[in-house]
């Protein structure tokens, strides 16, 4: 199975990030996590993302807040699929941190999560690795079952105390 690069701008990021992480370790997917900067480390970012093919990579997961230019920075120089996390941070709330990371120029895509998102991040690149792993797919619908059966849950419990048939 391919792996889950998930980059990051700051360490200070990682309380988001854990999350994406917790979702892939659920659904045994191998995933590297490191510290890049698009400004201050540019070199190492790019690095890793033009050797990230080679080495084992099908995704990669860019979190940053402020500016954010991290996803970015890093599709500009592969062809994996490439998501983005804006985090929430500074004045703008991660307000900025959307808007840099969804804005990409023409052909040169980031697919972007909510502000926070990053259990979403994890769990679409869980869906383009599924595309050719049925396993990996298969733990994806158990997931999404166990989701509905919650709800269903939910619901008995509600129209148990409010119906009155």
């Amino acid at each position: 199975m391919k792996k889950v690069g998930i980059i990051m701008g700051s360490d200070s990021d990682l309380p988001v990030v854990e999350k994406a992480i917790s979702v892939l370790e659920n659904l045994q997917i191998p995933y590297e996590v490191h510290v890049y900067s698009a400004h201050r480390t540019p070199e190492q970012a790019r690095d890793f993302a033009l050797n990230a093919a080679a080495r084992g990579f099908g995704v990669l997961i860019a979190a940053a807040g402020m500016a954010a230019h991290l996803a970015g920075a890093i599709a500009a120089v592969t062809v994996l699929p490439v998501i983005g996390i804006p985090i929430e941070s500074g004045s703008l709330r991660g307000m900025d941190a959307l808007l840099s990371t969804v804005q990409m120029p023409g052909g040169i895509p980031v697919a972007t999560v909510a502000i926070n998102g990053a259990a979403n991040a994890a769990y679409l690149a869980a869906e383009i690795l599924g595309v050719e792993d049925p396993a990996l797919r298969s733990r994806l619908s158990a997931v999404r079952q166990s989701a509905a059966e919650k709800v269903f849950e939910k619901n008995r419990k509600v129209e148990e105390k409010y119906n009155q048939d």
